[in-house]
């Protein structure tokens, strides 16, 4: 089986929240993706609730493409810790950074239930497990502590 990166981060080193770098991929006809871990809470310490990770995931959908070129998708971890960033392309993480914590502000302060796309039966796969109010919470809580553009090595934005 392949090994994957991710699997290989020792999770008791880093210092959430921040963004790194997990792989640039280049494509047979020259096409780089970037695939970007965006840990928005202690690993093994901490785990969103679900309603609220899912809530932060259909609006990060959003916002991350409005902050960023070339978002392909924004996936949440299953350990409820973040979420992968896979972009076309290259972008800093200091970028990447700012991108995220300009939409955990949004979130925090401007989203309105109204805003969240994908929240009826029609266009979501669990459409009852949503939470603005704890998506909210969270995002205060993440930049309450500041992101950094390093796991290791706090350097906030």
């Amino acid at each position: 089986m392949a090994k994957v990166e991710s699997f290989t981060l020792d999770h008791t080193k880093v210092h959430a929240p921040y963004v790194r770098l997990i792989t640039e991929e280049q494509g047979a006809h020259g096409d780089v993706i970037s695939n970007y871990d965006l840990r928005l809470v202690q690993p093994n310490e901490e785990a969103i609730p679900t309603a609220g990770l899912h809530t932060i995931e259909h609006l990060l959908a959003g916002l991350l493409r409005d902050r960023l070129t070339g978002v392909i998708d924004c996936s949440p971890f299953g350990c409820r810790t973040g979420f992968h960033l896979i972009t076309w392309g290259s972008h800093s993480t200091e970028d990447v950074a700012k991108a995220l914590k300009s939409s955990l502000e949004a979130i925090a302060n401007d989203i309105e239930w109204k805003d969240v796309q994908g929240t009826t039966a029609e266009s979501c796969g669990n459409w009852r497990d949503h939470s603005l109010f704890s998506a909210k919470a969270w995002a205060n809580t993440i930049l309450d502590q500041k992101i950094s553009t390093d796991p290791y090595v706090r350097q906030t934005i």
